[in-house]
C-alpha cells in the first residue's frame, strides 16, 4: 500500500511553495498518494495549523512543519510506508 502524504498550506505562503516543490520532486523518485488542503478554507484546519504552515503529514501523522528537507522526507516516508 502506498503511503499518503498530505500538505496543509495557504495562499501567499513562501515556505508552502518550497515544501510543495520538495514533494513534487520526491514523487519523481518514490510513489506515494498526495493531497493538498488550503487551511484557510476550513475553520478546523485553520485552528489546527494556522501558525505552523506548511505542515506535511505522512499517513495522517504530522512529519514536518515550516521546512522540509528532501533527504529527511524520503527517510520518514520509507519508515512510515
Amino acid at each position: 500500500m502506498k503511503p499518503k502524504v498530505t500538505l496543509y498550506t495557504r495562499a501567499g505562503c513562501c515556505l508552502c511553495e518550497d515544501a510543495k516543490q520538495v514533494l513534487l520532486e520526491a514523487r519523481r523518485h518514490v510513489d506515494f498518494d498526495y493531497e493538498e488542503f488550503d487551511i484557510d478554507t476550513d475553520a478546523d484546519l485553520r485552528r489546527l495549523y494556522n501558525d505552523e504552515v506548511p505542515v506535511i503529514a505522512i499517513n495522517g501523522l504530522k512529519a514536518f512543519k515550516y521546512r522540509v528537507d528532501m533527504k529527511e522526507f524520503l527517510k520518514k516516508l520509507a519508515a512510515r510506508a
